[in-house]
């Protein structure tokens, strides 16, 4: 599943920008595109994400749902003061080019072309 998703959640419409499911891990990875710097807040945002997926969408034999802020830039320490006390596996990560991804992951997240071909059918 992936592309902007919609959910409702107590009478409210969200979407999340894209939603994956991770067959190895098990889990859904939800993942939030930002096209500046970071803001704590999106920390949060994710945080909610995360819950909301996880209470409505998530079986219960998956494990708990993954959540990947992508912005231009981030600050480090802005990043690890919003992310310190909150539980849930969550990252935040500058994007550049993502044809430079690293070996190890080459083959486990979808191709740049996969990616836009799913966008392009929904």
């Amino acid at each position: 599943m992936s592309g902007a998703v919609p959910l409702e959640i107590g009478g409210e419409d969200f979407k999340l920008d894209l939603l994956f499911y991770h067959l190895k891990l098990r889990c859904f990875v939800v993942i939030d595109l930002k096209m500046g710097q970071f803001k704590p807040e999106y920390a949060g945002k994710m945080n909610f994400y995360l819950s909301a997926v996880d209470d409505t969408i998530r079986h219960p034999d998956d494990k708990p749902s993954i959540g990947l802020i992508l912005c231009k830039a981030k600050n480090g320490i802005v990043a690890e003061y919003a992310l310190r006390d909150i539980g849930k596996p969550l990252g935040i990560s500058e994007f550049k080019h993502l044809e430079k991804l690293p070996e190890q992951l080459k083959g486990t997240l979808p191709t740049i072309e996969e990616i836009e071909a799913e966008l392009a059918g929904a």
